[in-house]
């Protein structure tokens, strides 16, 4: 029996392991191990020391022939109870377990929680106060999740029933947009221009048009330590992995120079995913390696242009689909029609004929009108035109 570890990324296939693990919101199972450790991000000796007495006080009351790792999620919670942890990883690998019995060579024994809930697993913790949901069927499946695994959330969840679209209500559309692009405004005029490639990411930071002379030195300084706050963001919005070189803009005072990188270091710590920083170079140039475990947002909701043989990247046709979708909703709630009219390039019509042919139907039933669809060969991927009939 294998596990995935690290999911394919470009050409370099899945890393598999036959070390299985199982994750639950503090504690991660160790089938056919008895290490009982502690996340290496948690630094401070007697909190170490209480989460591990913690620990065994739990598997006093409910012993159990395995390894635990207790995860960085539970650093600093004080009133932690590992029990509905215990129970919830107890259950998973019982089925598993029973699953492996029957299971024929090449078969999909165990798959991870769904997005909806993996948020709520590893994201969400206490101090969340509202989780808004605007799927009926998601809602059912967190709150019932919750209610298994962090009561004290249940009562966060609550479904959304607003005219507006969601995505709308919070900006994510936007949030989307600005996450694709290539370029970062940053508040002081500055900005920040990222390139991936296969073998690295670069980060250039750059000031605004007019820097002036007097202050030229505290410009810098000022732009650099809010670039160093933005790329931490930003490697984590855009889920950026691998080697990443930051190329801050040029300072001689060696007091901002190390004022910056203490900044960028503690900014990097609130990132889950395991980073390490190097010293600045003289020119500058800050190296980063950054835990890459998946695809990043860019790779995986964009794909190589045909249009610019390769040198860019344009929307994926499912991404488009999602985005006809939500607009067809806002339509529906913001004017009557007798139906709609999809006119897209013949890769988008494919794909809402076939992958998203379900969502199509779903979203013609919940509308109550009919959508046509149309193919407009001169346009490229990513054009497309709603109409109102």
């Amino acid at each position: 029996v294998v596990q995935v570890a690290k999911d394919p990324i470009g050409t370099k296939g899945a890393r598999l392991t036959t070390q299985l693990s199982i994750p639950s919101r503090y504690l991660v199972l160790l089938p056919g191990s008895e290490h009982r450790g502690i996340s290496q991000r948690i630094q401070d000796v007697d909190e170490r020391d209480r989460l591990l007495q913690a620990l065994d006080t739990a598997l006093k009351e409910r012993p159990t022939q395995a390894g635990f790792i207790v995860r960085t999620a539970a650093d600093s919670q004080h009133s932690l109870n590992f029990e509905a942890d215990l129970e919830f990883l107890h259950r998973s690998w019982q089925q598993i377990e029973r699953k492996i019995a029957s299971a024929r060579a090449g078969e999909l024994i165990h798959a991870d929680l769904p997005l909806s809930l993996r948020v709520i697993r590893d994201l969400a913790r206490d101090d969340v106060e509202k989780i808004r949901v605007d799927s009926r069927e998601t809602y059912a499946l967190m709150h019932q999740f919750a209610v298994d695994l962090m009561p004290q959330l249940a009562d966060c969840i609550e479904i959304y029933p607003g005219e507006r679209p969601i995505f709308d209500l919070y900006s994510i559309e936007d949030e989307i947009y600005r996450a694709l692009n290539r370029t970062v405004d940053l508040k002081s005029g500055g900005s920040l221009v990222f390139d991936q490639t296969e073998a690295m990411t670069t980060v250039d930071v750059n000031t605004g048009r007019f820097v002036g002379k007097r202050n030229l030195e505290e410009t810098l300084f000022k732009t650099n330590m809010e670039a160093a706050q933005a790329i931490a963001r930003q490697l984590r919005l855009r889920n950026i992995g691998g080697i990443i070189i930051v190329d801050f803009i040029d300072m001689e005072d060696e007091d901002h120079r190390r004022q910056l990188m203490d900044a960028f270091e503690r900014a990097l710590a609130r990132d889950r995913t395991r980073c390490h920083i190097a010293d600045m170079s003289v020119l500058g140039l800050v190296e980063v390696t950054r835990k890459r475990t998946r695809e990043s947002l860019e790779r995986g909701m964009t794909e190589t242009c045909p249009h610019c043989q390769g040198r860019g990247t344009q929307k994926t046709a499912q991404t488009l689909c999602y985005e006809i979708f939500r607009e067809i909703l806002r339509e529906a709630r913001a004017f009557e029609a007798k139906g709609y009219l999809v006119m897209a390039s013949q890769t988008v019509i494919d794909m809402l004929l076939d992958e998203e042919s379900t969502g199509l139907a779903d979203l013609q039933e919940f509308i109550g009108k009919p959508i046509h669809l149309q193919v407009e060969p001169t346009q490229n991927q990513e054009s497309y035109d709603v109409v109102l009939m």
